[in-house]
Protein backbone atom coordinates (compact mmCIF):
# COMPACT_ATOMS: atom_id res chain seq x y z
CA UNK A 1 0.00 0.00 0.00
CA UNK A 2 1.29 3.57 -0.70
CA UNK A 3 2.86 6.07 1.98
CA UNK A 4 2.82 9.68 1.83
CA UNK A 5 5.43 11.92 3.32
CA UNK A 6 4.41 15.18 4.08
CA UNK A 7 6.18 18.51 4.67
CA UNK A 8 5.91 21.76 5.47
CA UNK A 9 8.84 23.67 4.31
CA UNK A 10 9.94 27.24 4.90
CA UNK A 11 12.95 28.06 3.01
CA UNK A 12 15.19 31.54 4.81
CA UNK A 13 18.16 31.11 2.11
CA UNK A 14 16.97 30.19 -1.12
CA UNK A 15 20.40 30.22 -2.99
CA UNK A 16 21.80 27.90 -0.72
CA UNK A 17 18.79 25.31 -0.11
CA UNK A 18 19.26 24.97 -4.07
CA UNK A 19 21.93 22.13 -3.28
CA UNK A 20 19.87 20.34 -1.37
CA UNK A 21 16.92 20.49 -3.92
CA UNK A 22 18.71 19.38 -6.59
CA UNK A 23 20.18 16.27 -4.29
CA UNK A 24 17.22 15.46 -3.26
CA UNK A 25 15.37 13.99 -6.18
CA UNK A 26 18.01 11.15 -6.44
CA UNK A 27 17.55 10.04 -3.05
CA UNK A 28 13.86 9.75 -3.37
CA UNK A 29 13.99 7.97 -6.34
CA UNK A 30 16.41 5.17 -5.23
CA UNK A 31 13.89 4.19 -2.53
CA UNK A 32 10.60 3.95 -5.03
CA UNK A 33 9.63 7.74 -4.20
CA UNK A 34 8.41 10.38 -6.34
CA UNK A 35 7.28 14.17 -5.96
CA UNK A 36 3.34 14.76 -6.02
CA UNK A 37 3.84 18.28 -5.06
CA UNK A 38 6.81 20.28 -4.74
CA UNK A 39 6.10 23.89 -3.89
CA UNK A 40 3.16 25.36 -6.11
CA UNK A 41 0.25 27.56 -5.26
CA UNK A 42 -2.44 26.79 -2.42
CA UNK A 43 -5.06 28.20 -0.40
CA UNK A 44 -6.09 26.99 3.03
CA UNK A 45 -10.44 26.64 3.12
CA UNK A 46 -10.13 25.91 6.71
CA UNK A 47 -8.47 26.05 9.93
CA UNK A 48 -5.75 28.10 10.34
CA UNK A 49 -2.47 26.34 8.58
CA UNK A 50 -0.18 28.41 6.80
CA UNK A 51 2.28 26.41 5.12
CA UNK A 52 5.12 27.99 3.20
CA UNK A 53 5.53 25.41 1.23
CA UNK A 54 4.40 22.32 0.89
CA UNK A 55 6.03 19.07 -0.57
CA UNK A 56 4.41 15.01 -1.03
CA UNK A 57 6.34 12.19 -1.82
CA UNK A 58 4.77 9.22 -2.14
CA UNK A 59 6.19 5.66 -1.84
CA UNK A 60 5.45 2.31 -2.36
CA UNK A 61 4.40 1.62 0.71
CA UNK A 62 5.40 2.69 5.03
CA UNK A 63 8.83 0.72 4.98
CA UNK A 64 10.03 2.25 2.02
CA UNK A 65 9.26 5.58 3.09
CA UNK A 66 10.85 5.22 6.44
CA UNK A 67 13.85 3.69 4.65
CA UNK A 68 14.38 6.67 2.66
CA UNK A 69 14.63 9.03 5.29
CA UNK A 70 16.66 6.84 7.30
CA UNK A 71 18.97 6.10 4.42
CA UNK A 72 22.52 7.46 4.87
CA UNK A 73 21.81 9.07 1.28
CA UNK A 74 18.80 11.23 2.91
CA UNK A 75 20.69 11.81 5.77
CA UNK A 76 23.69 13.21 4.22
CA UNK A 77 21.97 16.18 2.38
CA UNK A 78 19.56 16.83 5.11
CA UNK A 79 21.55 18.99 6.96
CA UNK A 80 21.81 20.80 4.24
CA UNK A 81 17.92 21.24 4.49
CA UNK A 82 18.03 21.88 8.20
CA UNK A 83 20.32 24.86 8.16
CA UNK A 84 18.60 26.58 5.77
CA UNK A 85 15.15 26.38 6.05
CA UNK A 86 12.39 25.64 9.12
CA UNK A 87 10.73 22.56 8.18
CA UNK A 88 7.36 20.59 9.64
CA UNK A 89 8.06 17.20 8.21
CA UNK A 90 3.97 16.73 9.36
CA UNK A 91 3.99 12.45 9.02
CA UNK A 92 4.57 9.18 6.83
CA UNK A 93 1.11 8.21 6.53
CA UNK A 94 -0.23 5.07 4.78
CA UNK A 95 -2.65 5.58 1.77
CA UNK A 96 -6.01 4.21 1.35
CA UNK A 97 -6.72 0.73 0.10
CA UNK A 98 -10.13 0.75 -0.70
Amino acid sequence: MAAYVIVDVDVHDSEAYKEYSAQVPATVAKYGGRFIVRGGAYETREGHWSPQRIVVLEFPTIEAARTWYDSPEYQAIRPIRQAHSHCNFLTIVEGYGG
